[in-house]
């Protein structure tokens, strides 16, 4: 999706995690290892962005994480959201930015469905162990990212 405002943007972030992997993408425009995400649409909620998002790209249903004591139950007119684990401002050029609010998710599979029109130069499961194999070059805070939600979602 493009740019909604000109000088900053919000989107999601969604670190997948099954049994005991985290999936990255292969970044089709930078060439190097992210997330799935993307854009928050003006018609929905970073939820629904990020259930979305990853529905698009890798063709996944997935349960966000969420440690919350109260309910998430949705009341007339009002809904509570499930919070983002982390959130981060970065420039992606001279003139615009990112507020990224990163999730964590449960998938139920490992069976991807890559979108015909998603570009990328590949998925795949990172073991906690290969999130430190240098020939990855994954930047810290990815790295950082998905052992966080390793931690999180692995045998909780």
């Amino acid at each position: 999706m493009p740019h909604i405002n000109d000088k900053i943007d919000f989107t999601i972030e969604v670190f997948v995690v099954y049994e005991n992997k985290v999936l990255l993408r292969k970044h089709d425009k930078y060439g190097i290892w992210l997330s799935v995400g993307g854009h928050i649409e003006l018609d929905e909620d970073p939820n629904q962005a990020a259930l979305r998002e990853v529905k698009e790209e890798v063709g996944l249903e997935v349960q966000l994480y969420h440690n919350n004591q109260y309910s998430l139950d949705k009341q007339e007119n009002y809904q509570e959201l499930i919070p983002p684990q982390f959130m981060n401002r970065h420039r992606i050029n001279n003139a615009h930015e990112h507020v990224t609010l990163v999730y964590f998710a449960r998938a139920n599979t490992n069976k991807l469905i890559l979108s015909e029109k998603e570009k990328s130069e590949g998925c795949r499961w990172f073991t906690k162990e290969e999130l430190d194999d240098p020939q990855y070059q994954l930047k810290p805070d990815i790295k950082m990212y998905s052992q966080s939600a390793l931690e999180k979602l692995v045998d909780n």
